[in-house]
């Protein structure tokens, strides 16, 4: 069916409503929006199903999350039976546009499939979701959000049994179901006040906060300087708000203090051009508040609650965001050389990292004695880690991270969870300032131990087919250029992960190590239309690093540029 033909059919088929097809008639006389709203469905990326909110079958709306919920449901019932059914999939969602209609849409359909569908009676963190489909012995969750995409977005994110994101082979079977649905009207729904669909009380939000609070650390450091140490926090008009409030206060951190423009939920996010903590804007109001109370922290997390930023002053007394590279490494030093005599009795200790993310924290792991082991991008491969490793005890899970500021401590969740690492964070930032330094402080003296590594990020956007095929042009080109030197640094290897390296699933994902331990990776995303550069470098002294870095990534930019 052409883009044109399935347009037509959404406006003239009964089944979609008046305003769908208002919507839809707006936009008659503009053949690319059209085109581009029917060229294809939403797919599947490294977090599920994302997109822009819309009609269109590649729009998320009320009917994509029904053909997508029926798909699920569909699987559940082909796989799990009965069982399925009684045990039921869990939804929640963030402070996005239409997110609360999008979860209730999940419930109705699940319901009318005969799946028991939980639900929250309000807004709640992506990890909290991934903690109660265990907690609640659940088949399956969903979670309503687009992390930090812009205002615009919203997406669906599927986990199973085990809390994890659902990983590729069974995404994939998911898919094969979604793809059998053809015809919308066809999908099933119900009331909302089917039996078939339950209320949550409280009690979950209680277990979850207990289970973040069980992975402090140092907590006699926390009852030292808890009432001292100034935070500042901001949820950016997200999810965080109440449960990182929460944690914190409970565990004795008493001297925090909200960024109050950013404390209610907002769908529109309208302190913010993106609500993500890996952009300096968004803590601009967190950093003046800073610099009239003094805070020596500031901590912001995205609109689920599973990516974190973090403020810091620097030796210049200037505040400054670390970068989630810094964040993950620092944290791999304080855990392990906190908890060492606990891990010491472990098997096999092991931290989880992604092919992108800095080598540092891997070379601090290993200097304590602690296995490092890679998983490509996405957390849900984190998460498949921790389950793995509960069946086979062939290792022992410590935490694991991700560049774009995702952290997890303990196995509570198995997604990143921006409560626990918020906590943790802040217990971090307590340590050095008991110690009279601040966490700015603290990565120069890891810094000086390990040697000096900086890592950059460099998205290009491409946007609809022509985006997409320049994509794979790129990628083409890197990937069979046969590429021998690069900013006049030989290249030692070139991995690709489209041919499986190390057990890891087939990817579309590049990544050359230099002979000098640099490295770029080069990956489309799997939820925007984008191709995204990684780079890293190491070296003795920063002016070096930083030289050889700009070095690298203009031969790279150059190279785009002239495909």
């Amino acid at each position: 069916m052409t883009y044109m033909k399935s347009y037509k059919e959404w406006l003239d088929n009964p089944y979609f409503d008046e305003e769908t097809k208002k919507e839809l008639i707006s936009i008659e006389n503009n053949e690319k929006e059209i085109e581009d709203r029917f060229y294809k469905n939403l797919e599947f990326g490294t977090g599920g199903l994302r997109g822009v909110i819309g009609a269109g079958t590649n729009r998320i709306n009320k009917y994509t999350v029904r053909r997508a919920t029926y798909g699920l449901a569909n699987y559940i019932l082909n796989k799990c039976g009965e069982e399925g059914k009684q045990k039921g999939v869990v939804i929640a969602y963030d402070s996005r546009f239409k997110s609360e209609e999008f979860s209730t849409e999940t419930a109705k359909t699940l319901a009318a499939c005969g799946i028991k569908a939980y639900i929250f009676d309000s807004l709640r963190t992506t990890p909290q979701l991934s903690f109660a489909v265990r907690h609640l012995g659940c088949v399956a969750g969903v979670v309503i959000t687009a992390s930090h995409n812009p205002p615009e977005y919203n997406g669906y994110k599927v986990y199973w049994t085990d809390g994890g994101q659902v990983c590729p082979d069974i995404a994939e079977e998911i898919i094969e179901e979604v793809n059998k649905i053809e015809d919308y009207s066809t999908i099933p729904t119900t009331n909302e006040d089917n039996e078939l669909i339950t209320l949550l009380d409280e009690s979950v939000d209680r277990a979850f906060i207990d289970a973040v609070k069980e992975q402090v650390i140092r907590q006699d450091i926390i009852d030292k300087v808890g009432e001292d140490m100034k935070i500042i926090f901001t949820p950016i008009h997200g999810t965080g708000n109440l449960p990182i409030r929460k944690a914190l206060d409970e565990v004795g951190f008493k001297n925090v203090e909200v960024v109050k423009e950013q404390e209610m939920p907002d769908s529109k996010f309208s302190t913010v051009k993106y609500p993500n903590p890996e952009e300096k804007a968004v803590f601009d109001i967190a950093i003046s508040m800073a610099k009239e109370n003094g805070a020596d922290i500031i901590i912001g997390t995205d609109p689920d609650c599973d990516r974190v930023g973090v403020v810091v002053k620097n030796n210049e007394g200037e505040y400054v965001v670390l970068n989630g590279n810094q964040v993950g490494s620092l944290l791999v030093d304080y855990v392990i050389s906190n908890k060492i005599d606990e891990i010491k009795t472990m098997k096999n200790p092991t931290i989880v990292k992604t092919i992108v993310t800095s080598e540092l924290g891997a070379n601090i792991a290993k200097s304590y004695g602690v296995s490092s082991v890679d998983t490509l991008t996405g957390f849900k491969f984190i998460g498949e880690k921790i389950h793995k490793y509960e069946n086979t005890n062939e290792a022992t899970f410590i935490m694991g991270y991700e560049e774009s500021y995702g952290y997890l401590i303990g196995t509570h969740a198995r997604d990143k969870d921006g409560v626990v690492s918020a906590l943790l964070i802040s217990e971090m930032a307590a340590y050095y300032y008991d110690k009279g330094m601040t966490l700015y402080e603290g990565l120069q003296e890891v810094y000086k131990k390990y040697g000096y590594y900086k890592e950059e990020l460099k998205s290009i956007t491409l946007k609809g087919i022509d985006g997409m095929e320049n994509i794979k042009s790129i990628m083409n080109h890197f990937r069979n250029a046969n590429i021998e030197k690069i900013a006049d640094i030989k290249v030692e290897e070139l991995r690709d992960y489209k041919e499986g390296i190390n057990n890891l699933p087939k990817s579309d994902v590049l990544k050359f190590i230099l002979e000098d331990n640099s490295w770029i990776a080069i990956r489309p995303s799997g939820t925007e239309p984008k191709i995204k550069f990684y780079f890293g470098c190491n070296g003795e002294e920063k002016i070096e690093v930083d030289n050889k870095l700009n070095s690298i990534m203009e031969f790279i930019t150059n190279t785009v540029e002239n495909i």
